[in-house]
């Protein structure tokens, strides 16, 4: 079938809005998603401008919510009507998986970062040409077809334009706090850097029983919007030195846990150095950039550890309902970091998501969407 897509046809293009792109058919674990709405990532910035690449054209996208059409054959657990979001695929039957750490996939790779689907074939096409896909699903689309297990069911009382960047920006910034760090109530974190995904990491923090849950950015607007969420204290790293800012704050003994979700050194490095003896710092930012460890003050004499999480450790069946139980009870307001645009402009709502102007932009596919309908 013919769809709508935004497509980006080489390294660093803009996005062009085509009406031509062939859907390919439904296969038998697959579900076709009319899409309502996608969230916009800084992932997807990372693979139109070339820091990572899968391949051109592309179709990106990958934070969609949307109604399902049609179920495969095999599907078991979505019917045409349901409300779902969109998220990463993991196969279920590796090691990894079967340990039920599905975001450590060991075919993760190859099913959400190859371009194709699992059996070689092009998941769009132009004109007969392979058109690349992203994790599956390619949420910049009017209609999508995606595998039974990228998606989650969700209640359809929620306004589903909300809930897409739940699959991806919400639930690694909530999940490498809830799922990895773990922090015990009295625990203290810093998240470095006020974006969707460290406003989540704070919010968790807070959920957590964290006694000090720091904000770190240079952006006021941003760190007033932490500080309504929940942060305790707030830092404007432009106006002072993060690192001597949380040592006051903490009795001189830094954070027991800290989140990078910048990607720049000079940040990354903060967060360790800010981090208390035994204190872990998570930095799960997409980034080219390297950091400098002084392994034997840091990592040995003081027994910090700097992690790595993709996905916030996440097992999206599990952690989004349970996000969205947080935010009935108003203890995780995610929807306050987000912006309606159309379809159409979605290239200015990338810019805006580039230059800080918006934390999270929501492209709205599907304007005639009613919310609980």
């Amino acid at each position: 079938m013919k769809i709508q897509a935004a497509v980006v046809d080489k390294q660093g293009a803009q996005f062009t809005m085509k009406n031509d792109i062939e859907l390919a058919e439904m296969q038998d674990d697959d579900i076709q998603v009319h899409m309502v709405a996608s969230g916009v990532c800084h992932s997807d910035e990372a693979l139109r401008k070339g820091d990572a690449t899968i391949g051109y054209p592309i179709i990106l996208g990958h934070e969609g919510s949307g109604i399902v059409e049609k179920v495969g054959s095999h599907v078991q657990n979505f019917k045409p009507g349901d409300h779902v979001i969109m998220s990463f695929y993991a196969c279920g039957n590796c090691e990894n998986c079967l340990k039920g750490i599905p975001t450590q996939c060991l075919h993760y790779a190859d099913n959400n970062l190859s371009g194709v689907r699992p059996d070689g074939t092009a998941h769009f096409t132009e004109n007969g040409e392979k058109i690349a896909d992203m994790f599956d699903q390619s949420s910049f689309t009017t209609t999508t077809v995606v595998r039974e297990r990228n998606a989650v069911k969700v209640p359809k009382d929620l306004d589903l334009r909300k809930l897409g960047p739940l699959g991806c920006g919400y639930v690694t910034g909530s999940g490498t706090v809830l799922n990895t760090l773990q922090p015990r109530p009295g625990d203290t974190i810093a998240v470095f850097g006020t974006g969707a995904v460290g406003l989540a990491a704070m919010m968790a923090g807070r959920i957590s029983g964290c006694t000090r849950v720091i904000a770190v950015d240079i952006v006021d607007e941003r760190l007033a919007l932490a500080k309504e969420l929940g942060a305790t204290n707030t830092i404007n790293s432009k106006n002072e030195d993060p690192v001597a800012a949380i040592k006051a704050l903490t009795n001189g003994h830094g954070v027991t846990y800290a989140v990078d979700t910048t990607g720049v050194t000079a940040v990354m490095e903060s967060s360790i150095k800010a981090l208390a003896q035994g204190g872990v710092s998570a930095c799960i930012a997409v980034t080219a950039h390297h950091i400098d460890v002084d392994t034997w003050n840091d990592l040995c004499v003081d027994d910090k550890s700097v992690i790595g999480v993709n996905m916030g450790d996440s097992i999206p069946q599990i952690d989004i309902p349970r996000l969205l139980e947080f935010y009935r009870q108003g203890m995780f307001d995610f929807d306050k970091t987000e912006k309606f645009y159309k379809f159409a402009e979605i290239n200015q709502a990338n810019a805006d998501s580039i230059s800080g102007k918006t934390i999270k932009p929501i492209l709205v596919i599907d304007p005639d969407y009613q919310p609980g309908k």
